[in-house]
């Protein structure tokens, strides 16, 4: 079974180079969300493997994505891709339930190991 994977991301061009660092570790079920309203419409509990949000984004940003998701699924791991590297931010992410973080730009080895991290 191949894993299935949710990218939120406003920004096209993240997505791209998501998809495609995704595309180098052997992930090719990938659905895309435009915002963060998106991605939690597009989320289903059990259609995903790994969900992976950006934090800053119009409608709702990657802290209510992952608030929304946790309600709907509490072990769907999350991961936070984002500049926001301060402590506090990073706290607030754990606190509403982010699995891990991905600090940009990262490569595709970098995110493979968060992927196996995550048994994905």
């Amino acid at each position: 079974m191949s894993t299935r994977v949710l990218v939120a991301d406003d920004s096209s061009t993240m997505r791209k180079i998501i998809l495609r660092s995704l595309s180098a570790v052997g992930v090719e079920a990938v659905t895309e969300a435009a915002d963060g309203e998106e991605a939690v419409a597009k989320f289903n509990p059990g259609d995903f493997d790994l969900v992976l949000t950006d934090w800053n984004m119009p409608g709702k940003n990657g802290l209510e994505v992952i608030t929304e998701i946790r309600k709907e699924d509490a072990n769907v791991p999350i991961i936070m891709v984002t500049t926001e590297a301060e402590k506090s931010r990073v706290l607030e992410a754990i606190q509403a339930g982010v699995s891990d973080y991905l600090v940009k730009p990262f490569t595709a080895d970098t995110l493979r190991e968060k992927l196996e991290k995550h048994g994905c």
